[in-house]
């Protein structure tokens, strides 16, 4: 890897309740779905993106081709943390899957794919860029389709697009949908995590926050998939154990920051990435800071200053 140039609607609503929780900038540091008022959301799958999203595409994906980091020669996170690297600087953009519903749209319908790869919250990052990884392993010219379905297939429950309620809204989900479909594997027990059996339910409590959840049966289900989770209690590294373990974290590992917020599983999502020098720190897209960067501190020493944090979620991607 190169020197560094430097969650959902969950995650958003912990970042829209900051300053009544009392939490640092840290904590606030991904605000994904819903995103930023204003932001025009690019076509469904079929349709065409803008030309920068579309060329970035394309150049990332031969960038790993022509790098030999696609196919089965390199590990898929590593593949994907390069892509990452070729977006270090991209502008940190909040709440962008949210607009259809600000315009009017209905959460109980089918939801728009909303895709970008010219801006990115810290999860859209994550899987934009494991999906650039994985796109880049076809032999033929990379599409805007073939993105798109690989897109779709981590960020909704079992792979399946339906409504609002069947995107995968709290991340240690994201984690747990994806490892039993064969997209990553969690590490969480292999390393010493402890369980957080805590019932997550910081959306429906927050119900305010949430624009689609003004639609009671989108509010209904929501609920039920929350007290679903109680049967999947999250494994957390702790964080006065991270660096013990550290060295068994690899580039391109995905890593979820987990907090003590109640209701709440993480407040943050991002990459492993060691350095030139094989120093592990974090490669991610903040809102502090405004842009995909790594982080000057090392892993253990971001998680330590987050005030509130837990430990941290690790799951390895697999080319799946």
């Amino acid at each position: 890897m190169k020197d560094p140039l430097s969650r959902r609607d969950l995650l958003r609503a912990a970042a829209v309740t900051a300053a009544a929780l009392s939490l640092p900038a840290p904590l606030a540091a991904c605000a994904t779905r819903p995103r930023t008022p204003g932001s025009t959301p690019p076509p469904a799958p079929n349709g065409q993106p803008d030309t920068e999203d579309r060329r970035r595409l394309t150049a990332w994906a031969n960038s790993l081709r022509a790098e030999d980091l696609n196919g089965a020669n390199t590990p898929v996170g590593h593949a994907a943390a390069r892509v990452g690297e070729l977006a270090v600087g991209t502008p940190y953009v909040a709440f962008t899957l949210e607009e259809y519903i600000r315009g009017g749209g209905d959460p109980s319908a089918t939801e728009p794919l909303t895709l970008w790869l010219t801006k990115f919250d810290c999860v859209s990052l994550v899987e934009s860029c494991l999906a650039v990884a994985r796109v880049a392993d076809d032999t033929g010219a990379p599409t805007w389709d073939r993105f798109a379905r690989e897109m779709e297939r981590m960020r909704y429950r079992g792979g399946e697009r339906r409504d609002y309620a069947s995107r995968l809204h709290y991340f240690s989900e994201w984690i747990s949908d994806g490892a039993r479909r064969g997209l990553l594997r969690e590490l969480g027990a292999d390393l010493g995590g402890i369980e957080d059996a805590r019932p997550l339910r910081f959306m429906t409590e927050h119900r305010g926050s949430y624009p689609a959840l003004a639609h009671d049966a989108v509010f209904a289900e929501i609920g039920a998939m929350e007290r679903r989770l109680d049967a999947q209690p999250r494994r957390v590294i702790p964080t006065d154990r991270i660096p013990e373990v550290s060295g068994r974290i690899e580039t391109g590992d995905v890593l979820a920051f987990a907090t003590a917020i109640p209701g709440l599983d993480v407040t943050h999502s991002a990459f492993a990435y060691r350095d030139s020098g094989n120093v592990l720190r974090v490669l991610h897209a903040p809102l502090s800071g405004g842009v995909v960067e790594v982080t000057r501190a090392t892993l253990p020493e971001y998680v330590a200053a987050i005030r509130r944090a837990t430990g941290i979620l690790v799951a390895r991607p697999l080319r799946a």
